[in-house]
């Protein structure tokens, strides 16, 4: 495919697309039909009804990527009529340029662009769920820091808060302590178990630190066995709402190596900042 056709074929797709009052993208399938090289709607329709096969075959709901809707079209001498049209999401558009006619030029571009398209938007959605499990983690760093000074303020031995996290640990996760799960989830024993889980049960434990400094300093509990009550409390709490939510904490598998992530991130920002161009 020659260079000039790409270029206008990019050119001809980015122009088409729209947006929507809340940001979603999407291009009109009778706009589609002409930039992919069909002359007649009802050939169009029928490469539509096998893409939402595909669609549905995939795990996702038709009505998310294929959006009936009906438009007023100009048929000349100032008269207007009704025609039914279809919005379409990215994704929408690559199923139907995977199910077109692979010997027009046109199926062939938006087959690639379409899919660039998408890896571009997996990509994104990756940076921002790991940015979010970074950030958790900091934050559960941060909480459990001002509970463990605080809990040294109040008892005088540096060891309490460990023993009080880890009753915390075994309230959260069904009886099971912070040994166990470690095991569980395959966690070498000279690392934190929380650097290993996902952002929701990072989260669940913040929430439950952040109720225990609340409450310890507001109700002036001053001696391990009061925090450790606290703490226990507040972690069974948690835990009832997860698993009315249908989420058990034991349960939910371990994640890649916060260390791990924590060195990509910074890499990907690094080379960003080496390589501004790369974002034009």
């Amino acid at each position: 495919m020659k260079n000039e056709l790409i270029k206008s074929l990019t050119d001809n797709f980015e122009d088409y697309s729209q947006t929507t009052d809340n940001g979603i993208e999407f291009w009109l399938a009778r706009d589609i039909q002409h930039l992919l090289g069909y002359s007649e709607w009802r050939n169009f329709t029928k490469v539509i009804s096998k893409a939402k096969t595909s669609c549905e075959v995939s795990g996702n709901q038709i009505e998310d990527h294929f959006v009936d809707i009906n438009k007023m079209v100009s048929i000349g001498s100032g008269t207007e009529r009704e025609i039914e049209d279809i919005m379409l999401t990215r994704f929408a558009c690559y199923l139907i340029a995977q199910n077109g006619d692979p010997k027009k030029e046109q199926i062939a571009f938006a087959q690639n662009y379409f899919a660039i398209q998408t890896r571009n938007f997996e990509v994104i959605a990756k940076r921002i769920e790991d940015w979010e499990r970074l950030n958790a983690r900091q934050k559960l760093t941060l909480s459990e820091k001002e509970l463990s000074e605080l809990i040294y303020e109040k008892t005088g031995n540096d060891k309490d808060f460990g023993i009080i996290r880890s009753k915390g640990d075994q309230a959260l996760f069904g009886g099971k302590n912070t040994g166990e799960m470690k095991k569980r989830l395959g966690v070498p024993d000279n690392r934190p178990l929380a650097d290993f889980l996902p952002t929701i049960i990072i989260k669940a434990k913040d929430f439950a630190t952040e109720i225990t400094v609340y409450n310890t300093k507001e109700k002036g509990l001053n001696s391990e066995s009061s925090i450790s009550n606290e703490h226990v409390k507040n972690n069974k709490g948690v835990r009832k709402l997860l698993l009315e939510r249908e989420i058990i904490p034991e349960n939910v598998p371990a994640e890649e190596d916060i260390k791990k992530l924590e060195r990509r991130v910074n890499s990907e920002t690094n080379n960003i900042s080496k390589n501004p161009d790369k974002l034009t």
